[in-house]
């Protein structure tokens, strides 16, 4: 049984609009050792991409066919997709706590994985996209019956 969200939640969820984008994406993590030229390659990464450096890897989110066109530029990385990016339409407070764990309680309860990423607005998460349909359907479930209350 997937966590319901808390009555202070509810009206979150049944504000948030369900943003999927139409692109497919790829998660692809790169060796620091190459971090210089993964800093030239990646720096005119159109929206929507992520961009993440931490003391192992340059941990990379863009669209499959921007990673198709650059990844030439690297000796050793790995990569995983396709996936499809879902974007939860609105302004999250960043004190307001639980908002993916109700997320990702409900996606488990289909059985679907997801890999997410937060921007100071606003919360996305990947999920493979042949589960897309079934994580988006779930999710607008979820919205629905916070409408209720």
């Amino acid at each position: 049984m997937p966590v319901e969200p808390s009555p202070e939640m509810r009206p979150v969820f049944a504000s948030t609009l369900v943003k999927t984008h139409p692109d497919d994406y790829v998660v692809v993590s790169i060796s620091r050792a190459e971090e210089e030229s993964a800093r030239e390659a990646f720096k005119d990464l159109k929206p929507w991409s992520s961009v993440t450096f931490d003391h192992e890897e340059v941990s990379v989110v863009l669209r499959e066919t921007e990673w198709g066109r650059l990844k030439g530029g690297f000796r050793s990385y790995r990569v995983e997709g396709p996936y499809t990016l879902i974007t939860f339409d609105i302004v999250l407070d960043l004190s307001l706590v639980g908002y993916l764990s109700v997320v990702s309680s409900v996606l488990a309860d289909e059985g679907v994985s997801i890999y997410a990423l937060s921007t100071y607005l606003r919360d996305h998460i990947l999920v493979k996209k042949v589960d897309a349909g079934r994580a988006v359907a779930a999710l607008e479930r979820l919205i629905e019956r916070c409408k209720l209350y």
